[in-house]
């Protein structure tokens, strides 16, 4: 798995340093003091999230969604503002935490 992803352009973490980045983005949440918004998003939303922390790019998840590219990264957009993530790396980090992907 880890040379087809890394050979796809798709980061690869080893189960271990998966698990050592998850502790510590739950434990900087905590530390801010941050709830989870999951509830808050459409259901839309969270196909896009799901789609996305699987490594989708946006035109992949416009495709699968039968969705314009602008309308899956307003999605996008939403989704991360709704849960204060700012990157595709945060995105991966909370759907692992939420149980969405292992």
């Amino acid at each position: 798995p880890a040379v087809r992803a890394v050979t796809a352009g798709k980061p690869f973490f080893s189960p271990p340093v998966a698990a050592v980045l998850v502790e510590d983005y739950v434990r900087r949440l905590q530390q801010r003091g941050l709830t989870d918004s999951y509830h808050l998003l459409s259901d839309r939303e969270k196909e896009v999230l799901q789609l996305l922390a699987e490594g989708r790019s946006n035109k992949e998840v416009a495709t699968l969604l039968d969705l314009g590219l602008s309308t899956v990264e307003t999605h996008r957009a939403n989704l991360m503002q709704k849960l204060n993530l700012h990157n595709t790396a945060e995105i991966v980090l909370y759907a692992v935490r939420k149980g969405l992907i292992v």
